[in-house]
C-alpha cells in the first residue's frame, strides 16, 4: 500500500483548505445579505453561527478525514462498525463533489473569460446595455461557455497533476496569498472613490432598524445559512485534507484559522464592492448581475478601468480556481482510494469525465433553455445548485454529525481523540450534548426552510420529508447483534 501523501506545512493545509471554502458565493451573496439585513449587525449574528454552527462540523469532517487517513468514499468504510451502513454515505459524497463541478467550474470559465476581456480592453466605452448584451452574449453561446470551462479544467487538473505538495498545496499557496493582496489593493481603491463612505457606512455600521425591518426571524435564518454554506461543509471536501495531515496539531484551531481567513474574504469582497456601488450611484443587486454587468460598469468609470477591472476578475478566478483545484483533489484521491489508480491516470480520466458532465449545464443557458426543471425561468445550473446546496451539504453535515457522536457510529470517544491529539486548541467536552443532539437539528431546520423557500408547497415538503427517512435509513441501520462502541 502506498504511504499517504502529506502537506509540506501548516500554512500549506490552512491556506488549501480556505482555498476550498473560500469561493464565488463570498463574492456574489455575502455583500449583499449584510448590506439588506442590517450591516455589521447582520455579520455580529452571521459570526455567532459562524462559531456554533460551521465550526463544529469542518472538525468532524477534518477528524473523520485524519482518523481514516482516507478520502470521504472510504473512511467511513475505514471507521464504521461492523454490520452498519455508514459508508453508503460516501457515495453521496462522491456525488455531490461531481455534481458541483458540473456547473462551478463553467463559472470558473466565466471568470477567466472576463478578466481576459478586462485586461484587453473590451469594457471600454461600451454603455451599460452594450456590457448588458456582451454578457448575454457570452450565455447564449455554447462554444464560448465551453472553451473557457476547458480552460478552468485544464488549469485545475493540471496543478492537481503535479502532486499534493508541489502542485495544490504549492500553487493554492501562491493564488491564496495573490488574492488577499489583491483584495486589499482593490479594498483601498474602493473605499478611496468620492462617495465611498455612504456604501461603508450602509455595509459596517450595525443598523438594527433596518434589520428588524426585514424581520428578526429572516436575519437570523439569512445569517445561519450563510455561516453554514460558506465552508463547503458536508460532501467531504473538507474530510480530504484532514487525511493528509500529520498528528501534530489538534484539530480545533486548525479549523478556527481557516474559518477566520474564509470571514476575513467574504468581509474584504463587500468592502471593494459596496462603497463602489455607492460611489457610483449603483443598487448592489446579488448574482451575476452585480458581478458581469454592474462592476464593468462601475470599472468603466475610474481612471484606469482596464487595470481595476483586470485586477477584479483576476482576484475573482483565484477564488473559483482554489474552490475547484481542492474539490478536484478530492476528485482525485476517491480514484486512488477506491481503484489505486495512479494520479496522473485519475487526473487524465476525470478531465474527460467533468468536461462532459459540464455539457449539460452549458448548453442549458442557449440550446437547452426552454428546459425549466425547478419552475419557471430556472435552468440546468439551478437544479445542479439546489441539489450540492440544498441536498448534499446539509444532509451531508447532520451525517458527519451523527457519525461523530452517535455510538453506533464512529461514536464521541473515537472523535474527541482523534480532534484532540497533538498540540493546540482542545474540541470542548462539554458542548457534547449540544452537538449530538440540538445542532442536528438546527441542521434539519436548514434543511426543511431551504425547501418551503424554494417551492412553498407541501408536497414539496412530503418530499423533503422522504429525503430525511431515506438517509435515516443509512444512519441509523445496524445488524441485528451488533454491539455499540462505549463512550
Amino acid at each position: 500500500m502506498k504511504e499517504r501523501e502529506k502537506f509540506g506545512s501548516r500554512l500549506g493545509f490552512i491556506l488549501v483548505s480556505a482555498g476550498c471554502a473560500v469561493g464565488l458565493g463570498n463574492v456574489w451573496k455575502f455583500p449583499y445579505v449584510t448590506g439588506i439585513y442590517g450591516g455589521a449587525a447582520f455579520i455580529l449574528i452571521y459570526l455567532l453561527f459562524l462559531v456554533i454552527l460551521g465550526l463544529p462540523i469542518i472538525v468532524m469532517e477534518f477528524a473523520v478525514g485524519r482518523g481514516s487517513q482516507k478520502s470521504a468514499a472510504s473512511s467511513f468504510r475505514v471507521l464504521e462498525p461492523e454490520g452498519t451502513k455508514w459508508h453508503l454515505f460516501g457515495y453521496i459524497a462522491m456525488a455531490g463533489n461531481y455534481l458541483l463541478m458540473m456547473f462551478y467550474t463553467m463559472v470558473g470559465g466565466w471568470m477567466l473569460y472576463y478578466c481576459f476581456k478586462s485586461i484587453r480592453g473590451d469594457f471600454i466605452g461600451l454603455s451599460p446595455d452594450q456590457i448588458a448584451g456582451d454578457f448575454g452574449e457570452m450565455l447564449g453561446s455554447p462554444g464560448t461557455l465551453t472553451v473557457w470551462t476547458v480552460i478552468a479544467v485544464l488549469i485545475s487538473f493540471g496543478i492537481c497533476s503535479m502532486g499534493l505538495k508541489n502542485g495544490v498545496e504549492k500553487i493554492t499557496k501562491i493564488m491564496m496569498i495573490c488574492l488577499i493582496a489583491l483584495m486589499a489593493v482593490l479594498a483601498v481603491r474602493s473605499i478611496t472613490l468620492e462617495g465611498a463612505g455612504e456604501g461603508l457606512s450602509f455595509y459596517l455600521k450595525p443598523d438594527f432598524g433596518r434589520a428588524m425591518e426585514q424581520g428578526l426571524g429572516n436575519v437570523v435564518f439569512a445569517a445561519m445559512g450563510q455561516a453554514f454554506f460558506t465552508l463547503s461543509i458536508g460532501m467531504g471536501s473538507m474530510a480530504i485534507f484532514g487525511s493528509y495531515l500529520d498528528k501534530s496539531r489538534s484539530l480545533t484551531g486548525e479549523a478556527i484559522s481557516i474559518t477566520a481567513l474564509d470571514t476575513l474574504v467574504a468581509l474584504l469582497a463587500g468592502i471593494i464592492i459596496i462603497p463602489a456601488c455607492f460611489a457610483f450611484g449603483v443598487e448592489p443587486g446579488a448574482g451575476p448581475s452585480l458581478i458581469f454587468i454592474t462592476l464593468p460598469n462601475i470599472f468603466n468609470h475610474m481612471t484606469g478601468s482596464r487595470l481595476w477591472g483586470g485586477f477584479f476578475f483576476l482576484f475573482l478566478s483565484f477564488a473559483a480556481l482554489t474552490t475547484i483545484v481542492a474539490v478536484f483533489e478530492n476528485i482525485i484521491s476517491y480514484a486512488i482510494d477506491l481503484w489505486n489508480w495512479e494520479r496522473k491516470k485519475a487526473v487524465l480520466i476525470n478531465i474527460v469525465a467533468i468536461i462532459v458532465l459540464s455539457m449539460p449545464c452549458i448548453l442549458g443557458f442557449n440550446v437547452w433553455s426552454g428546459f425549466q426543471p425547478i419552475g419557471a425561468g430556472t435552468n440546468i445550473m439551478d437544479l445542479e445548485d439546489f441539489i450540492v446546496s440544498n441536498h448534499v451539504l446539509p444532509l451531508g453535515s447532520m451525517v458527519y454529525l451523527m457519525f461523530c457522536t452517535y455510538r453506533y457510529g464512529w461514536g464521541w470517544k473515537g472523535f474527541i481523540e482523534e480532534a484532540n491529539t497533538g498540540e493546540g486548541r482542545r474540541f470542548p467536552a462539554a458542548v457534547r450534548g449540544y452537538v449530538s443532539y440540538i445542532l442536528p437539528l438546527i441542521v434539519l431546520v436548514i434543511f426543511f426552510k431551504g425547501y418551503w423557500d424554494k417551492f412553498h408547497s407541501a408536497t414539496a415538503m412530503i418530499v423533503a420529508a422522504a429525503i430525511v427517512l431515506g438517509l435515516s435509513y443509512i444512519v441509523f441501520y445496524r445488524k441485528k447483534g451488533t454491539i455499540p462502541r462505549k463512550g
